[in-house]
């Protein structure tokens, strides 16, 4: 007689441990594909949408309740064309000299950051205009890799989707220039009393050069450091063409 053959049972462990490998990969591939269409999504509705807000402007406003103090915001969108081709130039020799040449990465400027943080000087970031309106548009402050990661990626995107002008645009308009003030009309108002396509050159150096820390700095009532740089921002917005 023929002996029976009983089948032999799968390793249910190896399935299991399969089955988790498959659902992960799935997880995460919807994670990254969904990321993708809503990042897309957004950088092409700001291409031709005004940004109501940033995320720094809801964490300063919660930092500014958790200090007990009145949570202050202004901010007004304005158009480009309603802002100072002064202003324009001065956050672009302030800021990025190489604004019209990059595509949205100044390596150059990157390495030169990097040797004065390692020498201990202050710490620099090198960051573009492009790098600093997707970091104030999309992202959390912060100088963690992921957050850096997350800042090329959007970066790239910007760069692809948006010409220089709206890019500049979005910038003047987002960035913060006061406590609790953002953005090119809303800083000429508070720091100024003037609409921000009036802005003097010297008054245009003066909110650019407070850019690096616009809650410690002011452009009106100014440190000898601070009046030398607006002087000197002053100087190269002659020399800086706007070529949109």
């Amino acid at each position: 007689m023929a002996k029976k053959t009983t089948p032999k049972k799968k390793n249910t462990k190896t399935a299991k441990k399969r089955t988790f490998g498959q659902k992960l990969f799935r997880f995460v591939w919807k994670t990254v594909l969904w990321f993708n269409i809503i990042s897309v999504f957004f950088v092409l509705l700001y291409k031709f949408v005004p940004v109501p807000f940033t995320p720094l402007m809801i964490i300063r406003a919660l930092e500014q309740k958790a200090d007990g103090k009145e949570m202050s915001y202004s901010h007004h969108w304005v158009s480009i064309d309603n802002i100072s081709p002064n202003l324009q130039k001065a956050v672009i020799s302030s800021e990025d000299g190489k604004f019209f040449e990059h595509n949205g990465f100044d390596f150059s400027a990157m390495q030169k950051a990097f040797e004065k943080n390692q020498k201990g000087k202050k710490i620099r970031g090198g960051s573009t205009i492009s790098q600093q309106t997707a970091k104030n548009v999309f992202l959390w402050p912060g100088r963690s890799y992921i957050r850096k990661g997350f800042e090329a990626y959007f970066t790239f995107l910007i760069e692809l989707c948006w010409s220089k002008k709206r890019i500049m645009e979005v910038y003047l308009n987002s960035i913060e220039m006061g406590d609790g003030v953002y953005g090119a009309e809303a800083a000429s108002k508070y720091w100024y009393h003037k609409q921000a396509k009036s802005l003097s050159k010297y008054e245009a150096a003066g909110i650019a050069a407070i850019l690096p820390n616009p809650r410690k700095y002011n452009p009106v009532r100014s440190t000898n450091y601070m009046n030398r740089r607006k002087a000197t921002i002053s100087k190269y917005i002659g020399y800086t063409k706007l070529e949109y």
